[in-house]
């Protein structure tokens, strides 16, 4: 039991191998439960836990040594993030989040990006990348969940622009008209892969894994592995 950081914990120990996992969500947002079919009802999902549910494949993420679930961020992300768990006690999560996201526009800074994809090395000035497993969708309402029958593999988006209006406006045109739509503006680029290399200018760096803050050391190696995890799920509507 617990929120996408502690299921990532848990599903690091058991990837690869025959054990099942058997979650019940209890976390803020639960991206990971939403995306596969678990219940979020904490009496529900026990029961599916307890031997109601059926088993499924499901791809894990992993930068260097250290699964991922969801999402990775390098940048502006993580900015964003810390400010809003500063925030958020004094004045609850919505109010954060707008407070940490004008905060976070108004101090934008631009860092070297050497990212390799299927052998090719691209170099960017950019102010966030975001990595998700599975294809991303970012369009309202349903911002930052996997596209239903997406891709599988790493999406990795890279925002480049300079100027914090013309950001402003990729993040609005992101949010209104969805992935499809900023992937033709010239400040967006983004690839589905397998795996990917990011280089930065500094040894270390702080990032954004599933929501929480951690250190890693540099380049940044991340990776997919397929159905690596023995997922318990609620059975298909009409199988129950």
């Amino acid at each position: 039991a617990g929120g996408d950081g502690t299921i990532a914990t848990a599903a690091a120990l058991v990837a690869n191998t025959e054990i099942e996992l058997a979650i019940v969500p209890g976390g803020t947002l639960n991206h990971f439960a939403r995306d596969h079919n678990i219940p979020t009802d904490l009496a529900k999902a026990a029961l599916v836990a307890a031997g109601e549910g059926t088993v499924t494949g499901a791809d894990i993420g992993y930068v260097n040594d250290c699964a991922f679930l969801n999402t990775s961020s390098i940048g502006a992300y993580v900015t964003f993030v810390r400010d809003r768990e500063q925030l958020q006690k004094r004045v609850g999560y919505t109010i954060a989040s707008l407070v940490a996201f004008l905060k976070t526009l108004a101090q934008l800074r631009n860092f070297t990006v050497s990212l390799e994809v299927n052998g090719q090395k691209k170099t960017y000035r950019s102010t966030l990348v975001f990595i998700g497993v599975g294809e991303r969708e970012l369009k309202m309402p349903a911002l930052g969940s996997r596209v239903k029958n997406g891709k599988r593999g790493l999406h990795v988006m890279i925002v480049r622009g300079r100027k914090r209006a013309r950001l402003f406006s990729l993040a609005l045109a992101a949010i209104a008209k969805g992935t499809k739509e900023a992937e033709h503006l010239p400040e967006f680029d983004d690839f589905v892969v397998d795996r990917c290399r990011i280089d930065l200018n500094w040894p270390i760096a702080v990032i954004g894994l599933d929501g929480e803050l951690k250190r890693m050391t540099t380049p940044l190696d991340y990776r997919i592995e397929r159905d690596a995890l023995r997922l318990v799920v609620a059975p298909p509507e009409g199988d129950e």
